[in-house]
Order: C-alpha cells, then sequence, then structure tokens
C-alpha cells in the first residue's frame, strides 16, 4: 500500500518530497484546502524551523543544506571505482557468514529458557543493517588506509557487538512499549512475561560487553560503551516531551540520534578506530553513520503512517498510541496548531490518535519527514565520499539510497 501511496519516495533521485515547500518559502496546508493563505495559522517557515534546529542543536542537527539541483545518486550495478557488484547486502554478506551461528555462541547460556528467550530475535530473519554497514566500513577505511582488502577478525567482532547492542535494546524497548509483536512474530514479554525480558535483555548486553572486552582495545571499548549509555539517555528523552515548538524538535532529534544513530555511528568509528589511525577517517566514518541513522529513523517514523502493519511486521500508528510525537506529527503540527494539546497530552484522550493521524495525513508532514532524511543522507554520502575509491565505499552510498526506499 505504501508504495502505491508514496510514488515519491521510491525514485533515485535527490529531489524533495512532491509538495515539500523550497527551503525559503512558508510550509504549504493541507490538502483538504481548508486553510488558505488568508486565513491559514500563524506557523513557522519550514526553512526558518530548520535553521532553528542547526543554530539551537549543532550537535544533531547539522545538516548541508543542499540545492534541490544537486546531482542525483542513483542505484546501479557499477561502482565508481569501475568494479561491478550486486548490492550492498549481498557484498556485506560475504564477511557475516555464520553471523547469527557466532552470536549465539556467545551468549553461552546453560538454562534452557534463558537460552531460548536471549536467541529468540537471532534467528537469521533481521534485516542485519547494522552489521552490513559495520562490515562495509571496516573494507572502506581499511582500503583508504592501505589498500587492505581483508576484514580484520576484531572488526567483524564490532559487527556482531552492534546486533548484539541492537536487539538487546528491542528486547527492553519492547517491555517499555508493552508491544506484542516483533518482525512479524510474539514478542520476548509476551511469551515469558516482563520480568524474564529484561533479564533476557540484560543478559545479552553482557555477552555483548564480554565481546568487546576480548578485542582489547581501550579506545573501541570506550567508543562502543558510549552507545550503551545513550541507549537509556535516548529512552529517558522519549519519556519527556517538550511545550516550545523548537525545542520540541530538537528534542526528538536527540531522542533519535541517541536511540537509534549513536549505536551505527559508533561501530562505524570504532571499525575505522581498529583499521586506520587516521583521527579524520575516524570522523568520516563517525559522521556518515550518524546522519544514515537518524534517516533510518526518520523514514521509520514516515513508515508508522504509510506502511500496512503486515510490511511492517509490527502494529503501525504504533508511535501515537505509546503518546509519542514524531516527525511526520511535528511537521504537521505547523499546519494544524490545534494538535499542540494533543502533544502535550500525549494523545491519552479517546479518539486523539486518529485525529492526529488525519492531521498527519492531510498535512504535508510525512512529506517533509522524507525530505528531512534526504538532507540526512546527503551529509551521510559528502562524508563516505572523502575515502578513497572502492566497491564498499560505493556500497555504503548505495545504502543510503536504500535508506530512503525501504517500505519496511
Amino acid at each position: 500500500m505504501a508504495s502505491c501511496l508514496w510514488p515519491w519516495r521510491r525514485c533515485c533521485s535527490w529531489r524533495p518530497a512532491a509538495r515539500s515547500p523550497e527551503p525559503t518559502a512558508p510550509g504549504r496546508a493541507g490538502s483538504s484546502g481548508t486553510r488558505s493563505s488568508s486565513g491559514a495559522r500563524t506557523k513557522m517557515p519550514y526553512f526558518n524551523l530548520m535553521e532553528s534546529l542547526t543554530s539551537s542543536f549543532p550537535n544533531v542537527c547539522r545538516i548541508s543544506w543542499f540545492h534541490h539541483t544537486a546531482p542525483a545518486v542513483c542505484c546501479c550495478s557499477k561502482t565508481r571505482s569501475g568494479e561491478k557488484y550486486t548490492d550492498p547486502f549481498k557484498l556485506g554478506w560475504r564477511d557475516l557468514k555464520g553471523l547469527y551461528e557466532d552470536i549465539r555462541k556467545e551468549l553461552l547460556i546453560s538454562t534452557t529458557e534463558l537460552k531460548e528467550m536471549s536467541e529468540y530475535y537471532f534467528d537469521g530473519k533481521g534485516k542485519a543493517f547494522r552489521p552490513i554497514i559495520v562490515v562495509l566500513m571496516a573494507r572502506a577505511c581499511n582500503i583508504h588506509h592501505n589498500n587492505s582488502r581483508d576484514v580484520q577478525a576484531s572488526q567483524r567482532s564490532i559487527a556482531l557487538i552492534a546486533e548484539m547492542i541492537h536487539t538487546a535494546s528491542l528486547v527492553h524497548d519492547d517491555v517499555i512499549d508493552d508491544a506484542s509483536s516483533r518482525r512479524g512474530k510474539r514478542t520476548v514479554n509476551k511469551i515469558w512475561g516482563e520480568k524474564k525480558a529484561v533479564l533476557a535483555g540484560d543478559l545479552i548486553l553482557s555477552a555483548a560487553s564480554i565481546a568487546l572486552a576480548r578485542i582489547g582495545n581501550t579506545t573501541v571499548i570506550s567508543i562502543l560503551t558510549q552507545v550503551i549509555e545513550d541507549l537509556v539517555r535516548g529512552e529517558f528523552l522519549q519519556l519527556g516531551s517538550k511545550e516550545n515548538e523548537n525545542e520540541r524538535f530538537a528534542h526528538y532529534l536527540e531522542k533519535t540520534f541517541k536511540k537509534t544513530a549513536s549505536l551505527i555511528a559508533n561501530s562505524c568509528k570504532a571499525v575505522s578506530v581498529l583499521g586506520c589511525p587516521d583521527p579524520v577517517v575516524h570522523e568520516i566514518a563517525y559522521q556518515y553513520g550518524k546522519n544514515v541513522g537518524i534517516a533510518f529513523q526518520l523514514i521509520d517514523d514516515v513508515l508508522d503512517f504509510t506502511s500496512c502493519s503486515q510490511q511492517m511486521g509490527k502494529p503501525t500508528s504504533a508511535d501515537l498510541k505509546l503518546g509519542l510525537a514524531t516527525g511526520p506529527v511535528l511537521f504537521a503540527c505547523q499546519q494544524f496548531p490545534e494538535m499542540n494539546a494533543m502533544i502535550m497530552r500525549r494523545f491519552s484522550l479517546p479518539g486523539d490518535v486518529d485525529r492526529a493521524r488525519q492531521y498527519v495525513l492531510q498535512s504535508d508532514g510525512v512529506q517533509q519527514t522524507t525530505y528531512l532524511a534526504q538532507r540526512y543522507c546527503h551529509e551521510a554520502i559528502r562524508e563516505i565520499s572523502k575515502l578513497r575509491p572502492s566497491p564498499e565505499r560505493d556500497a555504503l552510498i548505495q545504502l543510503s539510497e536504500i535508506v530512503l526506499t525501504r517500505d519496511k
């Protein structure tokens, strides 16, 4: 359904989303046509909103404002370095064979029930998006540094650790959200109960920490333990809200970085540290991961409104039901200020969720959030393009495209 309703998300060009205003123009009224320019309520123009975000929250919302005529980056079968490959996932999986078997070996659990719970999501049916990025980044940095085409064992371990930390966070998130489905099946908390689910998540996290310590690099240990702190702080940010519109969007982006992008950014940085001594390369890897990670979550928030439950493997409109105001809601609020009251009460009154969803679909909220994700992907491409050309570098560029066009 999403691909029919939102065809603008499927194209390869980096044009702004359909109906998206030019950066200097104010946002438009909803598609219902009930808010003309003469009668529209006061709202902050899109460009002014984003400018205020970049100035008030530079560490997370640092976006290069590309012109709409920026060169397109399309999916293709031949890389800029001249070497052919099929797709980023196939290229990455050559270093990830046996990924889930190796993770299950790391868990080393003798208790049958705890073993079953801890291994529940390591069934090979996940996207493995994070491990793919990690090994591609490892190869890209190694090639850039000394033209080495091998992934070090320690770099591959970072890919496993990233997936373990991510999965542990999913188990804990499902407890907090009282979620009933994940990846198309029942959640750990619904099968075994909340208390046991928390302990299973803790166990996965402890196994990841042991694997991390085994690498023996104190810099890398410091980089990845920051991820765990960010996950906790991000969850606390999600529990709160801001009344001021600009603070609210900055709050949302900071939460997005800490809960989603920090893991990708710091995992990319960790493998760059292991493969290359140049701090400039470390920053390139970090910035690529940060920008792709934020874009990934922005599109995830869009799909909560445009995709169906079967595609997503979990219920849609879940964020509204949890009382969360994501990007599409915050952009829609500029056109429908009456949503402010609903946001502050976290959509807790009867009818709030349905009403808010309708406001979002009548507004430019989905398109503007997708456009913002495009901006972040542009920045990711700008960063990774600083590395020496290689199939892996170009695969990371293509992954940015995949982030924008995915439908689940």
